[in-house]
């Protein structure tokens, strides 16, 4: 450390990164500020920062990164040959949208699904949204419930979605395999989150019909029909994708085969769908290059956070907490570093599960806490924090559903994190 400071100086630009994330600043510029300053502590030579920005190319920050890029990339092939629509369309021909409650359950449904598949929200309910908006508006759902759904089914498609960026991350912190997973995180915190999402869609219909509605959309084309082209690229995309998942669960097929599965689902798609090799790859880096912001992030983030360790502030973070924590147990540990990072730390839910990590795993092996329940801490911490602020993910549901009732949305929010802390406290005596 710079003038022989305590090592736990070396959290002061993590602590601004936490500031700085709930700021209107870029959070590439927010990071590389933080990495900068993390830099200067640790006595980093300017020369060197070249090398370790290499390095992060390698690093597992970096892959994630890289993952979510090629997940847009395959969002857009999805897109252009009509996949994504026809997806949706079968669901909702399936389930229906007469009722209210039927409408409610195929939105759902669409939008768990395509967030699972391609592992980003945003994307999968901008591919949704133009077909179930006409759909849902025809019996009259408002815009305040598309939103609620919108941001909670999407978000449960990423809690179980095997190669999702979170899930992802939490299995390689944890080492725990996808089936453990899913037991002791995914479903749990899935169940609770859909089933509030649905009894708040039925409550918040109630609330606003008569008060926001759409206007001015278009009536659902009743004869759309499906070209043979699109049935054979969903038919290729599913088989891809079904057996690719499941030979790497059956392989544990660690992080980086989630690149493998989405190229070659992306290439089948494609090629099937009718696009030219060209138009293919053109398309694909079209979608990709939509989140090459994320990308650069995360490579920054990775010297970020490993300037911290070297400098040992994580390590004098535990020594200092751990007598505190000891003495209360870990159910209290378990709500304490939930809260943590539900409303301590902000920004990308990847990156809140490397930073919390970070600072409380010397904790979680101390207290002997179960990889299960630190899965489902890091879980909730990194994806709850979007239902507990009008931050990006909840105001881009919103935009998307064609809503601005605000109102609604953070009551939503507030009860689902009100549940996952419940959750989390039920799950401490369940796992330990």
């Amino acid at each position: 450390m710079i003038f022989n400071l305590n090592p736990i100086f070396a959290l002061i630009p993590l602590i601004l990164y936490v500031i700085l994330s709930f700021t209107e600043l870029h959070p590439v510029f927010n990071v590389f500020i933080c990495v900068v300053l993390s830099a200067i502590l640790t006595k980093q030579p300017f020369a060197s920062l070249g090398g370790v920005i290499r390095d992060s190319l390698g690093s597992f920050l970096g892959m994630i990164g890289l993952i979510i890029m090629l997940g847009a990339g395959l969002g857009a092939i999805l897109q252009k040959t009509g996949v994504a629509e026809y997806l949706v369309r079968g669901l909702t021909n399936r389930i229906g949208v007469k009722t209210e409650k039927r409408a409610i359950l195929t939105t759902m449904f669409s939008s768990t699904i395509l967030v699972a598949l391609l592992g980003t929200l945003a994307g999968a309910n901008a591919i949704i949204a133009p077909i179930i908006i006409p759909l849902v508006a025809a019996v009259g759902i408002t815009p305040s419930v598309v939103a609620t759904v919108f941001l909670g089914a999407g978000l449960t498609g990423m809690f179980l979605g095997p190669y999702t960026p979170q899930v992802v991350t939490i299995m390689e912190l944890t080492g725990l395999d996808y089936g453990t997973y899913l037991y002791s995180a995914g479903i749990p915190l899935a169940l609770v989150v859909y089933l509030v999402t649905f009894f708040f869609a039925l409550y918040t219909q109630k609330k606003t019909l008569g008060v926001y509605k759409y206007e001015d959309v278009e009536l659902p084309d009743e004869e759309y029909v499906a070209t043979k082209e699109t049935k054979r690229a969903a038919l290729a995309f599913g088989i891809s994708m079904v057996a690719m998942i499941a030979y790497g669960i059956t392989l544990q097929g660690g992080a980086s085969y989630a690149i493998l599965v989405i190229i070659v689902s992306a290439i089948l798609t494609g090629v099937f769908g009718g696009l030219t090799i060209s138009d293919l790859i053109e398309t694909f880096i079209k979608g990709a290059a939509r989140l090459m912001w994320l990308f650069i992030m995360f490579l920054l983030f990775n010297p970020f956070i490993e300037f911290i360790a070297a400098a040992g502030g994580f390590e004098k973070l535990v020594e200092y907490l751990t007598p505190i924590i000891n003495s209360a147990g870990k159910t209290v540990f378990a709500l304490l570093s939930t809260l943590t990072g539900i409303f301590g730390i902000g920004g990308a839910a990847t990156a809140d599960n490397i930073v919390l990590d970070g600072m409380f795993r010397g904790i979680v092996d101390n207290l002997g806490v179960s990889l299960g329940l630190w899965a489902l801490i890091l879980l909730i911490s990194g994806q709850i924090t979007s239902f507990a602020y009008p931050e990006a993910d909840m105001i881009g549901q919103m935009g998307l559903a064609r809503s601005k009732d605000v109102k609604s949305l953070v009551k939503y929010g507030l009860t689902v994190v009100a549940f996952s802390l419940v959750l989390v406290v039920i799950m401490s005596f369940i796992l330990g």
